[in-house]
């Protein structure tokens, strides 16, 4: 059993899940969208909840901030739980002139200055860590007929947060479109258990403008991504 999440029956745990970092974002996409909610984790304060939407069970799980960190509870949900597919709901800096604030990015393929991806091959190899082209086409499609704007393609999956050595505008003239601190780590390890994973982030900031969302509206109120993830990942 996992050491990190604890329901009380492995089946409380649904073989779809949402993944966001912050856990009062967990609880407040389980409390909003979900129906028939149950808590079936609270170790470490990282929540996790089990409901339906639209008649299909669907868990919410809080993942902390990182990659080290989304990979343990990654992990343990696939291989402790049998979990099949994995959306990752965060939040993002822009790095394009043409993403604005609320904007929602998806995350074709996810370039890290991590070692994580580094140490798993052998040298002179360079992974490519990318997500699953069926969940992403249809979030695609689910943003479009929501009219939510969206942008799709490589997002840098940062190992520091405050980091002055890495090269920002290389990476934006290379067209990376934003920034964020998991999503190399969920396609990492999706990989190597074969099971579907997708990062879907609302633009929380911008890093070139220096516009942002206050903090408690990063909490509750990026919906938009959170309804495209939910109906992505239920759908067949």
């Amino acid at each position: 059993m996992s050491w990190h999440i604890n329901p009380e029956s492995p089946s409380d745990i649904a073989e779809r899940v949402l993944m966001p970092g912050d856990p009062l974002r967990a609880k407040h996409i389980a409390e909003t969208f979900l129906e028939d909610v149950k808590e079936y984790t609270h170790v470490r304060n990282m929540l996790g909840f089990t409901g339906t939407y639209k008649g299909c069970r669907v868990s919410v799980q809080g993942s902390g901030m990182g990659m080290p960190s989304f990979a343990i509870y990654a992990n343990e949900l696939i291989t402790d739980f049998g979990v099949k597919k994995i959306i990752r709901t965060g939040t993002c800096g822009a790095l394009q002139p043409f993403i604005h604030v609320r904007d929602v990015v998806f995350a074709q393929a996810a370039t890290t200055d991590s070692g994580m991806v580094r140490n798993i091959f052998a040298p002179g190899m360079t992974f490519a860590p990318t997500g699953s082209y069926s969940l992403l086409e249809k979030a695609v499609v689910c943003a479009r007929s929501l009219s939510v704007p969206f942008h799709v393609g490589n997002v840098l999956s940062q190992d520091r947060l405050y980091d002055d050595e890495i090269d920002l505008k290389k990476l934006t003239d290379y067209g990376v479109l934003a920034a964020e601190m998991e999503t190399a780590a969920l396609y990492l390890v999706a990989a190597k258990y074969r099971v579907e994973s997708l990062g879907v982030f609302t633009v929380s900031n911008h890093i070139l403008t220096g516009e942002e969302t206050p903090i408690e509206e990063r909490e509750t109120s990026f919906n938009d991504m959170a309804r495209i993830a939910l109906e992505t990942v239920i759908a067949e």
